[in-house]
């Protein structure tokens, strides 16, 4: 059932993957193994241990390349060995607190990272679609309205200020390099900014659902920063359908879809906070832990409230998230559940809960899905 997807265009096809040992990455090399792709992963080591890299045996069912998508002439060397006819870049530094620490290395893995990327694909000619993974934290959140695509960039923290940078390196490269009118680079370039992702096998340090499943598991209170903010929640699948099948039109459809893409949640969707997230974790986990406010977290500056609007997508790609976000914490706490219990074939059972997908977008008749 799955080779039929995104009208079958991975199947046999090369596609490179950076960031392929983390979270959404890890989620994204599994999903293109199924759809037939033969996949080509450029990162460094899994961030975490647990890894979900390591616990869907990724590193068996792909090229796994070991790299900083800092070095330049290896990631161009990786590019022009395998001959990649998609490239999808999710490798980054995308923690706000860790930008705190580590500003430098933010920009840096951010910013030159990308444009590194850029690079290796003007010396590339096999490379037909690129999708660049940046943030909804891009935007210069000003405005208590649901962002679209062409608002402004900026960002108060290191992390926010390196994803807007980097869209605007990729909209420079993509106006003076690529294009018909511009070279014989006719690559199309799409950047994707993406609303607070959940789901199975995330285990990053200070993000609230890994957090959360250790205090549980520990029979440890959770402590959260910011109770009351607002984040636009989707499940992990969501944005990367939306990638899979935004790479596939500009594959098939040239000249029409590079540029700028919000994959988010509805804006009439419900968006819940932190505290109400965590809250409908610990019912769903049928937990007794408690939760505790961190009181001395507040000296670091984080938006209170982000949204982006979606409807781009929806009227000229025909998508649109699948799960409420009731559904999308059932599937979360169940994979870590699954998890825990060490009977459980997790790279099938995560397979499963792909293919589950995969028929309730079916089920919504949606066009990717058929």
């Amino acid at each position: 059932m799955t080779l039929e997807n995104f009208q079958g265009i991975f199947k046999n096809k090369t596609v490179f993957v950076t960031g392929h040992t983390g979270f959404q990455g890890s989620w994204l090399s599994l999903w293109l193994k199924l759809l037939g792709a033969n996949v080509i992963g450029y990162s460094l080591e899994p961030p975490t241990k647990p890894s979900l890299f390591e616990s869907l045996d990724l590193q068996n069912e792909m090229t796994h390349i070991i790299a900083d998508i800092r070095d330049k002439k290896k990631l161009s060397d990786s590019l022009k060995t395998h001959k990649p006819d998609f490239v999808f870049h999710l490798a980054a530094q995308s923690l706000v607190r860790i930008s705190y620490e580590k500003p430098l290395e933010t920009f840096e893995t951010n910013v030159i990272g990308t444009v590194n990327v850029l690079e290796s694909i003007r010396n590339c000619t096999s490379v037909r679609s690129c999708i660049i993974m940046t943030s909804d934290k891009c935007y210069d959140n000003k405005t208590h309205r649901p962002h679209l695509e062409d608002d402004p960039m900026g960002g108060y923290d290191p992390y926010s200020a390196s994803k807007g940078s980097a869209e605007l390196a990729v909209s420079a490269y993509r106006n003076s390099f690529f294009g018909n009118n511009r070279s014989s680079n006719c690559v199309e370039i799409a950047t994707t900014r993406v609303g607070n992702v959940i789901g199975g096998g995330d285990w990053a340090k200070d993000r609230i659902i890994p957090d959360s499943i250790r205090s549980i598991c520990d029979q440890e209170n959770i402590h959260i920063r910011n109770p009351n903010f607002i984040r636009p929640w989707q499940y992990v699948l969501e944005p990367l359908s939306g990638i899979l099948w935004l790479a596939t039109k500009m594959y098939l459809e040239p000249n029409k879809f590079s540029g700028a893409w919000n994959f988010g949640p509805s804006v009439t969707q419900e968006h819940i906070s932190v505290k109400e997230l965590v809250s409908v974790i610990l019912e769903k986990w049928n937990s007794n832990v408690g939760l505790e406010i961190d009181k001395n977290s507040n000296d670091l500056y984080e938006s209170p409230s982000l949204t982006i609007d979606s409807s781009k997508s929806k009227k000229y790609l025909g998508w649109e998230n699948i799960f409420s976000i009731e559904e999308a914490i059932d599937a979360t706490v169940l994979w870590y559940k699954k998890f825990i219990n060490v009977d459980t074939d997790i790279q099938q059972f995560t397979t499963r809960q792909i293919d589950n997908y995969i028929a309730k977008a079916k089920e919504k008749n949606l066009i990717w899905a058929n």
